[in-house]
């Protein structure tokens, strides 16, 4: 019979890989947002739309570090599952934010904040489907082997 000292973690796992798809878009659009827009006005309302995606300075620089984190935390399937919760309770968070905002929730507690990160209706539906992603990588189950103990020599 197997014991749970027989059976490990085996490879590169799927959190792991979802992880860093994440890390590389966020790092990759934030990166990208930050050269149109530069970092002037840096929580202001910019025009700029990035693949139908507001942004402003403040908001690129939020992807980059939610990209740059997604990639680190890649290289284990612990840190992997720990990013999954940072992208769900954060963009979860985040995307509910952005539907008080943009008025599909009428009630903002925060409405004296503003729009800092420049949200718009795409925006929060990005958000809140990284969020569901984020809940994926996080309870997704990893992929285990068998280790059969390799008997010593007889002598």
């Amino acid at each position: 019979m197997a014991t749970s000292n027989d059976i490990r973690v085996q490879g590169l796992q799927p959190v792991q890989v979802l992880a860093g798809l994440v890390g590389l878009v966020y790092l990759v659009f934030g990166i990208f947002g930050l050269i149109r827009t530069g970092f002037g006005n840096f929580a202001g309302q910019h025009d700029v739309l990035v693949f139908g995606f507001m942004i402003n300075p403040m908001h690129a620089v939020v992807n980059v570090v939610a990209g740059a984190l997604g990639l680190v935390m890649a290289l284990s399937s612990g840190l992997a599952r720990t990013y999954g919760w940072i992208l769900f309770i954060g963009f979860g968070l985040l995307g509910v934010w952005g539907l008080m905002i943009t008025g599909l929730i009428t009630s903002n507690p925060l409405s004296g904040w503003g729009n800092p990160l420049n949200l718009n209706d795409n925006d929060n539906w990005l958000h809140l489907g990284t969020a569901v992603v984020g809940l994926i990588i996080a309870i997704l189950p990893a992929r285990k082997r068998l280790h059969a103990p390799t008997p010593s020599p007889a002598h």
